[in-house]
């Protein structure tokens, strides 16, 4: 499957993503509003292929109620990218992910920044809240990490 790896690496999914050209702000550097763009296009990218559909198609859609995001380390365009996504609270109509980007150099990963990014599912007509979809709970299941005690 598409971007899985072990889990020593504390992601269970790292999702590639490009950087591009118009990323890059006048200072050289991939410009902050980029790395939401980033979490969102992983996000959405790995949900469309693990739950096999066009979320576009389903009776409700993931808003996003909540985001942030520590910038840890710069990026520039040519940079690849891998996102890490792992599943910090699945709700009844909520999904809160940790996510994490990686600068891909080849056989390292070098850590760029963490983030959060909350889906709230709504109905398409009325946004109000609604239960998250069967075939997007089925797939967010395996990514939810358990809180170690201690």
């Amino acid at each position: 499957m598409v971007g899985l790896v072990s889990e020593d690496q504390g992601y269970p999914v790292l999702w590639p993503v490009p950087t591009r050209w118009a990323d890059n702000d006048h200072y050289g550097h991939v410009n902050n509003v980029a790395y939401y763009s980033f979490f969102d296009t992983a996000v959405n990218g790995w949900l469309i292929h693990a739950s096999g559909t066009d979320i576009r198609d389903l009776p409700a859609i993931g808003i996003v109620a909540e985001t942030s995001c520590k910038f840890l380390d710069s990026l520039s365009f040519p940079d690849m990218l891998k996102v890490g996504i792992r599943i910090k609270r699945l709700g009844r109509s909520s999904i809160s992910y940790e996510l994490a980007i990686f600068r891909d150099a080849g056989d390292d990963l070098q850590l760029a920044a963490t983030g959060t990014f909350v889906h709230v599912y709504v109905d398409n007509e009325t946004r109000k809240p609604i239960p998250i979809p069967a075939v997007i709970r089925a797939a967010a299941e395996p990514l939810v990490v358990v809180p170690v005690e201690g």
